[in-house]
C-alpha cells in the first residue's frame, strides 16, 4: 500500500514537472515568434525608407539636370544681350566715323564728268541682316536663326560681323540640335579668330556637339587643342582634367 502511494506521488511529481517544461517551451516559442514578427516589421519599414530615399535621389537628380539646362539657356541669353549692347555701342561709334568720312568725301567730291568709283558693299544692309538673324536668336527661334547666320556668312564672308555670325550661328545650331553645323561653325570661329575672348568657349561648345555626333576622335582632338592653346581659361582647365581621365 505504501509502495503504491509512493509510486502515485512520484507520478504526480513527474507529470507536474513535464507540464512546467511544456509551458516554458510554449512561452519561449511565442516570445521568439513575437520577436521575429517585430523584426520583420522593422525590416519592412527600413525597406520602405530605402525605396523612398532612392526615389528622392532620382527626383533630385532630375531636378538638378533641369536646373542645369535652365542655367545654360540663361547663360546663352545673357551672352546674346551682353554682346548686343557692346555691338550697339560699337555701331554708334562706327556710325559717327562713317558720317564724318561721308562729309569729307562730299567736300572733296570729283567733278560731275568724272568716272564714279565701284560701289562698295553696303555696310548698313550688312548690319540689318545681322540684326535680323540676332533677333531670331533672341526670340529662341534657333533653327531660323541658324539658317539666317549661315546666309549672312555666305553673303558677307569678310564683313566686320563675320566672327560674331560664326559664333552665334554655332550657338543657334547647337540649340536646334543641328550639331554638325554647330561643330563646324564653332571650329571655324576658333580657327579664324583665335584671339577672341569667346574662342575657348567656342571650342568647348564644339566638344559638346562632337560628343552628340559620337565623334570620339574629334572630341579628343578638340580637347587637346583647347587645353594646349587656352590653358589659363576655365574651359582649358576643364579640358585638361577630362584628358587626364581618358
Amino acid at each position: 500500500m505504501k509502495l503504491r502511494a509512493s509510486l502515485h506521488a512520484a507520478l504526480l511529481v513527474a507529470a507536474t514537472l513535464l507540464s512546467l517544461q511544456v509551458s516554458a517551451g510554449v512561452f519561449d516559442d511565442d516570445e521568439a515568434r513575437a520577436r521575429i514578427a517585430t523584426l520583420k516589421g522593422e525590416h519592412a519599414e527600413l525597406v520602405k525608407r530605402v525605396e523612398l530615399i532612392n526615389r528622392n535621389q532620382v527626383d533630385f537628380a532630375n531636378q538638378i539636370e533641369a536646373v542645369k539646362a535652365d542655367i545654360a539657356k540663361l547663360r546663352g541669353q545673357i551672352e546674346v544681350l551682353t554682346y548686343e549692347l557692346e555691338a550697339t555701342q560699337k555701331r554708334q561709334k562706327d556710325f559717327y566715323v562713317d558720317l564724318d568720312n561721308r562729309v569729307r568725301k562730299l567736300e572733296t567730291a570729283p567733278p560731275p564728268d568724272a568716272k564714279p568709283e565701284t560701289p562698295k558693299l553696303d555696310a548698313a544692309q550688312e548690319t540689318r541682316d545681322y540684326e535680323a538673324a540676332l533677333a531670331s536668336l533672341k526670340a529662341l527661334k534657333y533653327k531660323e536663326a541658324g539658317a539666317a547666320f549661315l546666309a549672312f556668312i555666305k553673303a558677307y564672308p569678310n564683313g566686320s560681323l563675320a566672327a560674331s555670325a560664326h559664333y552665334w550661328g554655332g550657338y543657334a545650331h547647337a540649340q536646334a540640335r543641328d550639331h554638325a553645323n554647330a561643330a563646324d561653325l564653332f571650329g571655324k570661329f576658333a580657327a579664324g579668330w583665335p584671339g577672341d575672348e569667346r574662342a575657348a568657349g567656342a571650342l568647348e561648345s564644339r566638344v559638346a556637339s562632337l560628343e552628340a555626333l559620337k565623334d570620339a576622335k574629334g572630341v579628343r582632338a578638340t580637347l587637346e587643342l583647347l587645353a594646349d592653346k587656352y590653358p589659363a581659361t576655365d574651359a582649358g582647365k576643364r579640358a585638361k582634367l577630362r584628358l587626364k581621365r581618358k
